[in-house]
């Protein structure tokens, strides 16, 4: 009979901690939503730190303009191409890639229009995802014949994955600035150290020349 309660005490207390957890993962920020105008004949760029394996995708939208094209093109710090899209007219379009390696990814916009024309400014609505919030998991759930709380699971799953992999990363950045201040302190202490023995090589110097100094005017013995 106690085993029989005590088991089902603890499945509700899972299931309160799924569903809190389900709850809390809704509350999160799945998406970063940017409004901004690039005039025409203009270009504007965006920067957008990723992570190494990260999924990171874009819609895009612009508010319609006659006559007037656009050109997306996105980059790594390194110059490499990573989406390119040239003098397109339609108003939206979206693009995703997988970041190689940690690095600060730059997204631009340039839009085209008669040079003859006053410049118009253009409404461009991005919405940038990344990481969990960039998987599809309608798709995942009708690939693997998922039931809704078992896409929930593995959502919850993912996050906790990426958020483990978040500490890790601060951690690691972490150590790498306490091994730079570690390094800094060992090279001003050589630097004091070194000044130090300048500075009483120096008074030393000094001391001898002017006792020789005196001596040769016979002023000390």
């Amino acid at each position: 009979m106690f085993p029989s309660n005590f088991a089902r005490v603890l499945t509700r207390a899972w299931l309160v901690a799924l569903f809190f957890g389900i709850f809390c993962g809704s509350l999160l920020p799945f998406s970063e939503a940017l409004r901004f105008y690039v005039a025409s004949n203009d270009k504007k760029c965006l920067k957008e730190e990723i992570h190494k394996n990260v999924v990171l995708t874009g819609e895009y939208e612009f508010s319609d303009s006659v006559g007037h094209t656009t050109t997306v093109h996105v980059s790594d710090t390194r110059g490499h191409t990573l989406y390119n899209r040239e003098n397109f007219p339609e108003a939206r379009g979206k693009f995703a890639f997988t970041a190689d390696e940690y690095d600060i990814f730059e997204i631009c916009f340039q839009m085209h229009g008669p040079t003859h024309q006053q410049k118009i400014n253009r409404e461009v609505n991005l919405v940038l995802k990344h990481g969990v919030e960039a998987k599809n998991y309608e798709d995942l759930a009708k690939a693997e014949k998922l039931k809704p709380l078992e896409v929930e699971l593995r959502r919850l799953e993912d996050l906790s994955d990426s958020i483990v992999q978040d500490f890790a990363y601060m951690r690691q950045r972490e150590e790498e600035m306490r091994d730079t201040n570690e390094s800094t302190n060992s090279r001003v202490l050589y630097l004091s150290i070194f000044s130090m023995l300048c500075l009483l090589g120096l008074a030393t110097w000094q001391v001898l020349y002017l006792r020789r100094y005196f001596k040769s005017k016979k002023l000390i013995d």
